[in-house]
């Protein structure tokens, strides 16, 4: 019983909802948070769309209740909200005995200030102001979101491009089993920047029409911002304290095929043997998981090499899959975690969320994702994948919480 990794609480903000039930509300009726760039001005206004989180950062200081924005990156806040809920859920609060720690997950760190200081004080070295990149760091949200919950016992931050924040809850399950802490809060925040809009459209891999993951027409991603947080214990810390458990942490797997530093290799290799790992470590077979929510970034290298993977893994039995980055846009070094809590949230409700803006098969594969909600789906495992730049794969395999 005391091995078991149990999730007792969990926190997401997107563009898709402020919170879980906001978020819930938007998969069920399929509302997708992919539109038209309204936070910052850059030169793809009106052009290139993005999944923005409808808040400002203004609006987010008071949302958590903070003084002021001065210190504060919008990836700071944004984890700073989604793990205040997580935190609530559990019943955390500083000071307790169990020894708790926080791994929390991010690309793009604090560019969002960063991009602000560089214009004035490119044109004149005499201006522009400092204070706005001393939090340029990506630790910089870790101490943040780490002050703010008044975590002290652990913190570090993972960065592994888009698979990060699905590391940062393996490894808070590791340190779970080896015992070096009691309760873990994992997860990842990132923020939308035109350092990431411009690098993403410099490579060509951005849909000016909205990502369309796993279609035979898709032309790339669209880049999102968010946060989401878990809260991960052992099975029987959780009922020694009497907590509600919302679910299983049952396997997880991470591989680096070292193809590329951008593409996958073409033949699924990495994310196939993280798919394996995951259900090797959860004592599962293929025919065990009920739904893959899908990495599906909606570009031509990703969808092919991950529907060979999970052809290669499945065969002929591949389970109902979908790619919620439809919905919530690629939120980058929050992804995995974002996935994780929405994951999650398909095994509670019972049902598997339709992949939007798909319509027609890609030749190559003889799967097709789900583009219909699917209610009473009878789900027990579900997997979520996460691929990442620098062939950095990791599968996370959640499970229904049955004593």
């Amino acid at each position: 019983m005391g091995h078991r990794v149990v999730i007792t609480g969990y926190g997401i903000v997107s563009s898709i909802g402020l919170n879980a039930g906001e978020v819930l509300d938007s998969l069920i009726g399929g509302h997708s948070g992919i539109g038209g760039i309204t936070r910052f001005e850059t030169i793809h206004k009106g052009k290139l769309p993005l999944a923005e989180v409808k808040l400002s950062n203004k609006e987010l200081v008071d949302h958590c209740g903070l003084r002021s924005v001065r210190n504060y990156t919008r990836t700071s806040l944004l984890g700073i909200a989604a793990a205040m809920q997580a935190a609530a859920m559990a019943g955390y609060a500083a000071g307790q005995e169990l020894r708790t720690g926080l791994i929390s997950a991010t690309t793009v760190g604090g560019m969002d200030r960063s991009e602000d200081f560089y214009p004035p004080f490119l044109e004149n070295s005499a201006k522009g102001r400092l204070r706005e990149v001393v939090n340029h760091d990506c630790g910089d949200s870790t101490e943040k979101i780490a002050g703010f919950l008044g975590i002290r016992d652990y913190t570090t931050t993972i960065s592994t491009a888009c698979s990060s924040s699905a590391n940062s809850l393996m490894l808070g399950a590791e340190l779970i089993k080896a015992g070096m802490l009691d309760r873990v809060i994992a997860g990842g925040t990132d923020a939308v920047t035109r350092f990431t809009l411009n690098g993403f459209n410099t490579l060509m891999i951005l849909d000016k029409e909205g990502c369309r993951p796993f279609d035979g027409n898709r032309a790339g991603l669209t880049i999102g911002e968010g946060a989401a947080f878990l809260v991960l214990e052992t099975e029987e810390n959780a009922l020694k304290h009497g907590k509600p458990i919302y679910g299983i942490l049952s396997g997880y797997g991470n591989a680096n095929d070292a193809y590329h530093q951008t593409a996958s290799s073409p033949e699924g290799t990495g994310a196939a043997l993280a798919m394996k790992k995951a259900l090797d470590m959860g004592s599962l077979l293929p025919a065990d998981i009920s739904y893959i929510n899908v990495h599906g970034t909606g570009t031509q290298n990703n969808d092919l090499s991950e529907g060979i993977a999970v052809q290669n893994i499945f065969g002929e039995n591949v389970p109902p899959f979908s790619s919620t980055k439809s919905f919530t846009g690629h939120t980058l070094g929050a992804a995995g975690a974002i996935e994780a809590v929405l994951s999650l949230l398909s095994i509670q409700q019972d049902a598997v969320f339709p992949n939007l803006r798909w319509s027609t098969p890609m030749k190559e594969l003889y799967i097709k994702p789900v583009t219909e909600l699917i209610r009473d789906a009878g789900l027990e495992h579900v997997m979520s994948n996460s691929f990442g730049f620098g062939g950095n794969n990791s599968s996370l395999v959640l499970s229904k919480y049955i004593p």
